[in-house]
């Protein structure tokens, strides 16, 4: 399985993802859909198109608790714990825009999903207006919103998150993840109990 390694300097802090959200919000051309959609696509790793594809009867939002949202991709469904910051932003988007329970979730101009073209536009603005354009980052501006996904996921990564749980949340495995990402699970500066070890790595003499 061919998986392309994502650098360690390719993925945004959480203060740079927060100041392309920021922009994306005080975009005035911007639908209205877009904000919450890239929002969510950022605090759920999602891919764009899952996130497109979302209704609102697949998040469920308990009011003053977290709740999870239940995403597809490729006929497979898996669910993602929401926090309760994200419950109740979700919560005040459902109903500042009206919507009901078999809506899309984003929905776009015309009704239905959010589309490709509302959002790029807006996300290109958004990189441009926050992002350093040096000659050493330039190339950054034209990286799609995957790049949230990734942030994302790198970020659960580095709390401490367990593989495995990071990987059931973004529907792919742990060896994809240490593949996609190896940096996050570099060992050289890890403490390791070496009299520990070597206690609990004697196995029983059964010779005699």
């Amino acid at each position: 399985m061919y998986v392309e390694v994502m650098e360690e300097e390719w993925s945004h802090s959480e203060e740079q993802v927060g100041s392309l959200l920021k922009a994306i919000h005080g975009n005035v051309g911007a639908h209205r859909s877009v904000y919450p959609f890239m929002r969510t696509v950022a605090e759920q790793a999602l891919f764009a198109g899952e996130a497109r594809a979302l209704r609102v009867s697949d998040v469920e939002l308990p009011e003053g608790d977290g709740g999870k949202l239940t995403a597809r991709r490729r006929g497979k469904a898996r669910e993602i714990p929401l926090q309760p910051q994200s419950v109740e932003f979700l919560r005040e988007w459902i109903s500042d825009a009206g919507l009901q329970e078999d809506d899309s979730l984003f929905p776009g101009r015309r009704g239905g999903p959010l589309s490709a073209p509302d959002y790029k536009q807006i996300w290109e603005q958004a990189q441009k207006a926050v992002l350093p354009q040096d000659e050493l980052y330039q190339w950054r501006l034209g990286e799609p919103i995957s790049i949230l996904r990734d942030s994302r996921l790198v970020q659960w990564l580095r709390m401490g998150i367990p593989a495995a749980t990071v990987a059931e949340w973004a529907g792919m495995t742990p060896g994809w993840l240490a593949m996609r990402y190896p940096y996050c699970f570099r060992t050289e500066n890890a403490d390791t109990d070496l009299d520990r070890l070597s206690m609990v790595s004697v196995l029983p003499d059964v010779s005699r």
